[in-house]
C-alpha cells in the first residue's frame, strides 16, 4: 500500500496474475452458472483442473476457454487431458488464455500438444483510489448510472448497438442483458446523453479486483465522451465498492489501450490465447 502523499503503484508479479486471472475466471464462472440457470438445456457448465478454471458456455461461445492455467498449480499430462475431454465432449474448440507468469515450462508442454498462438491481450491495471476524477474535459450532459433489474434488456439493447459492426457477436451481447441480472458480482452501466442511453458499459468484481469490460457506444452518439464517463463511474463505484485494483484488457496498440493509458492504467502482463489444433496428431 502507499503511504501519506504516495501513489499507489501495482507491481506485475506471480501475485498481481493470480488475482486478476482468478477475477476473471469467477467472473466468466459466474456467467456460466446464470445461463445453466436460465437454459438449462444450453449445458452451460464449468469445472475448475489445478487452479484453472474452463468453462463452456456455447461452442461459440467467447466465455468457453481457460482461465489461470499453470498459474495455481502445475498443470500435468493428465490434468490437461481432463481439460482437453471437458471441451471436446462437448463439441467445442480447446481454447487456454495463459499469462507469462504461468512459465515456459507450460509453453513446451502446449508445443509438445499440438497448440497454436490464435490471439494477444494486453492486460491493463491501475490503482483505484477514492474520489476518482479524471483531468479531462467532460461532457456534462452525459450521466452515468447503474441499471436496475428490470432495465438489462435496455442495456443489452443499447450495448448490441454498440457492436454492430461486429455482427457475429450480436446474439452473445442481447443474451447478456438477461444474464447479468442473476450474476451477483456483476454492474451494468448506461451513460445517457440528455436522458437517452449511448453507451453501455459492465464491471464484476472478485476479491478487491474490478474487471471493467463490455463498454461500447452507439454509431450516433460517439466522439461525445461517453466512454470517458463510464470509465470514470466504474471506478468511482470500484472504489465504493472496496477494490483496490482495476483491470481490463486491450488488443495490443488498440485505440482501447492508448484510451486506457491515458487515464492511468498500464500493460501488467500480455496474455496468449492458444488453441488446440482440431486435427493434432500430439500424444493424448
Amino acid at each position: 500500500m502507499a503511504g501519506p502523499g504516495e501513489e499507489a503503484f501495482i507491481f506485475s508479479d506471480l501475485a498481481l496474475a493470480r488475482r486478476l486471472e482468478r477475477a476473471e475466471g469467477r467472473s466468466g464462472a459466474e456467467f456460466v452458472e446464470a445461463r445453466a440457470k436460465l437454459f438449462p438445456a444450453s449445458g452451460a457448465e464449468w469445472i475448475e483442473v489445478a487452479g484453472a478454471y474452463a468453462m463452456y458456455d456455447g461452442a461459440g461461445s467467447p466465455v468457453t476457454q481457460t482461465f489461470g492455467l499453470g498459474l495455481f498449480e502445475p498443470i500435468t499430462r493428465s490434468g490437461m487431458e481432463k481439460l482437453e475431454e471437458f471441451f471436446q465432449q462437448r463439441g467445442a474448440p480447446v481454447f487456454h488464455e495463459v499469462s507469462p507468469l504461468a512459465g515456459v515450462a507450460l509453453l513446451s508442454l502446449l508445443n509438445e500438444r499440438g497448440y497454436q498462438p490464435v490471439e494477444f491481450t494486453n492486460l491493463l491495471v491501475r490503482p483505484v483510489q477514492h474520489d476518482i476524477r479524471f483531468t479531462a474535459p467532460r461532457n456534462e450532459r452525459i450521466r452515468v448510472r447503474l441499471v436496475q433489474a428490470d432495465e438489462q434488456e435496455l442495456w443489452a439493447q443499447t450495448a448490441a448497438r454498440g457492436w454492430s459492426e461486429f455482427s457475429e457477436f450480436t446474439d452473445f451481447i442481447l443474451s447478456l442483458g438477461r444474464i447479468n441480472t442473476e450474476r451477483p458480482h456483476a454492474l451494468s452501466f448506461l451513460a445517457e446523453l440528455d436522458g437517452q442511453p449511448i453507451a453501455a458499459g459492465a464491471m464484476s468484481i472478485w476479491e478487491g479486483v474490478a474487471l471493467l469490460a463490455g463498454a461500447s457506444t452507439i454509431p450516433e452518439g460517439r466522439k461525445q465522451g461517453a466512454q470517458l464517463a463510464l470509465l470514470e463511474a466504474r471506478l468511482r463505484c470500484a472504489s465504493e465498492r472496496g477494490c483496490d485494483i482495476a483491470m481490463m484488457g486491450a488488443l495490443p496498440g488498440s485505440a482501447s489501450q492508448r484510451n486506457a493509458e491515458r487515464q492511468g492504467f498500464r500493460i501488467a502482463y500480455t496474455r496468449i490465447k492458444w488453441q488446440r489444433a482440431p486435427t493434432s496428431r500430439a500424444g493424448p
